[in-house]
């Protein structure tokens, strides 16, 4: 029989679910792309990135994420790694997708997403520097995965039901 501590364990295991997160790894000359937002814990910087939306597609997500942080196009062409990380200050826990692609066409006359400052490239040799002023741990293993070469391909991703 359940005591009511067991019950409650049990009601929050069930309630439990991870945010799905999605990052664009954009890489040019040695740099790479990244946005200086606002966050609860001062400004920080990440890729362009952000959560996925209900009847979205996660790759539809990476392209319109993008879109709305840099004002620039984002053609996913692999995946890099999937991550699984529990902030330590607020117990949230992110299931980030990090895609790898080519940057497209610019809108300068688009504005950023809410609490974007800027865009941003820097080497990985910054990001690591700067580790503290990342958003998270992922923003530089992202980098380094790419680095390492680390590509799967896109069709990994199966969409069942519906989606946009």
């Amino acid at each position: 029989m359940l005591n009511s501590t067991d019950s409650k364990s049990s009601k929050s295991a069930l309630q439990w679910k991870p945010n799905v997160t999605v990052a664009a790894i954009i890489e040019h000359a040695g740099k790479f792309l990244l946005v200086e937002e606002i966050t609860e814990r001062g400004h920080r910087f990440n890729q362009p990135a952000g959560h996925l939306e209900e009847h979205e597609t996660i790759i539809a997500a990476a392209i319109r994420e993008t879109l709305e942080e840099t004002a620039y196009d984002f053609t996913p062409e692999a995946i890099v790694g999937i991550y699984h990380w529990q902030h330590p200050l607020n117990g949230i826990t992110y299931l980030r997708f990090a895609f790898s692609g080519t940057l497209g066409k610019h809108y300068p006359e688009q504005a950023l997403d809410d609490g974007i400052i800027r865009t941003v490239w820097k080497t990985e040799t910054e990001i690591a520097a700067e580790g503290a002023s990342m958003r998270s741990p992922q923003v530089l293993l992202c980098v380094q995965d790419y680095l390492a070469g680390k590509r799967y391909p896109l069709d990994i991703l199966k969409h069942l039901g519906q989606a946009l």
